[in-house]
């Protein structure tokens, strides 16, 4: 199967577009994991980049989340541990990111999809945008991404999401909690608003809005540690027969 793709276009404006796809419905492998962070890193500090899209490829799914293939791989905790640290990588790469990065979903996004969107500081989406966090129906647990999650929507919608497993939750649930800012009808609608919203913010100062980036930011330091140690409580749970049979289950259907 295609390994998938990460690329960036970068405009005359200003605008840095990283686009991420994978045929298994935009699911992130390592090699994606990391191919994600890196193209993150680099438009961040490239002193030409004034602001960063974040979107994947397609018209249906935004992003499955993990790869269940290399998942059932796992044999230890390390490999566990390093699997789900690509995860922290991403989110931390957006978050020390110096430029504002802005989510376009348009369709579905589950378990680490859902944290991709939480960690952008702007997120636009769909209507036929659903989120759903299925980490606890596999025996594991939304670990790396929770500190993204509680931090845009708060402990109480953080809950409803993660201990309704099964559940997709709609586009104007994810409005309503502030994990998404704005909801369009169609894909061009959405395109439209993204470029309406930018378009002013590319002439801004640059100085002002990485103080601005910051000071959203303001109080996760702490998350250069703490998501690597979620990442390793996901690793362990990964490896329990349970959670195996389950995930077997799950990539059969």
């Amino acid at each position: 199967m295609d390994s998938g793709f990460v690329n960036t276009s970068h405009r005359e404006n200003g605008l840095a577009v990283i686009t991420f796809g994978h045929p298994a419905h935009n699911s992130l492998p390592s090699e994606l994991l990391n191919q994600l962070s890196k193209h993150i890193h680099s438009a961040g500090n490239d002193p030409h980049t004034r602001l960063i899209v974040l979107q994947s490829a397609g018209e249906k799914t935004f992003c499955a989340g993990a790869s269940f293939d290399e998942l059932l791989a796992i044999t230890d905790e390390g490999m566990g541990s390093v699997f789900f640290s690509g995860f922290a990588d991403v989110i931390n790469a957006i978050r020390i990111s110096p430029k504002l990065v802005i989510g376009r979903a348009q369709g579905k996004a589950v378990g680490g999809g859902v944290g991709l969107m939480a960690a952008c500081d702007y997120c636009f989406a769909t209507e036929h945008v659903a989120v759903k966090l299925s980490e606890v129906s596999i025996h594991i647990g939304p670990f790396v991404i929770a500190p993204a999650l509680e931090r845009k929507i708060g402990i109480s919608a953080f809950t409803q999401l993660s201990l309704n497993p099964t559940r997709f939750f709609d586009a104007h649930w994810a409005l309503q909690q502030g994990l998404i800012h704005s909801v369009q009808p169609t894909i061009a609608e959405m395109d439209l608003a993204i470029q309406e919203f930018c378009d002013p913010l590319l002439t801004k100062n640059a100085e002002a809005l990485a103080a601005l980036k910051q000071t959203l930011w303001r109080g996760t330091e702490h998350w250069s540690e703490l998501l690597y140690k979620q990442a390793a409580i996901s690793g362990r749970l990964a490896l329990s027969p349970e959670a195996k049979r389950l995930l077997g289950e799950l990539r059969r259907k």
